[in-house]
């Protein structure tokens, strides 16, 4: 598992401000199809992400998704990794911390995102890579 992270991770990455409504947050995950989305301030700066457990959660809170906003209910601080980043090392910081998404960046702008799906994906699908 030595080639970079850049060789397995989603490219394509819809983003929640962080004045986003959780309203508006589920719209992006219904819509999209997603499992989780950084959240970034007004000048794009990566604060956080949601997760789909993250919005069980808060559904299980019973507050109002209209008023909540994202930066609320994020994960502070999303670990980030660069695209060079060996695919495992990512694997391992997944396992260490118990997380299931990783944003990839690059000067502090977003690259991509990695789920541990994509490692199931990559396994199953792809075939495990080389040492």
């Amino acid at each position: 598992m030595d080639r970079p992270i850049s060789y397995m991770m989603t490219k394509s990455v819809w983003t929640a401000d962080t004045q986003d409504t959780v309203e508006r947050v589920e719209e992006l995950f219904n819509s999209h199809h997603l499992s989780s989305v950084p959240v970034v301030d007004s000048k794009g700066v990566i604060f956080g992400i949601i997760s789909a457990s993250d919005l069980l959660h808060f559904n299980s809170a019973r507050k109002n998704p209209k008023t909540v906003r994202a930066w609320e209910i994020c994960t502070y601080k999303a670990i980030e990794v660069g695209p060079t980043t060996a695919i495992g090392e990512v694997a391992r910081l997944m396992v260490k911390n118990k997380i299931h998404h990783v944003v990839v960046s690059e000067n502090g702008s977003i690259q991509g995102l990695v789920s541990s799906l994509d490692f199931v994906e990559q396994y199953v699908l792809k075939g495990a890579p080389n040492p």
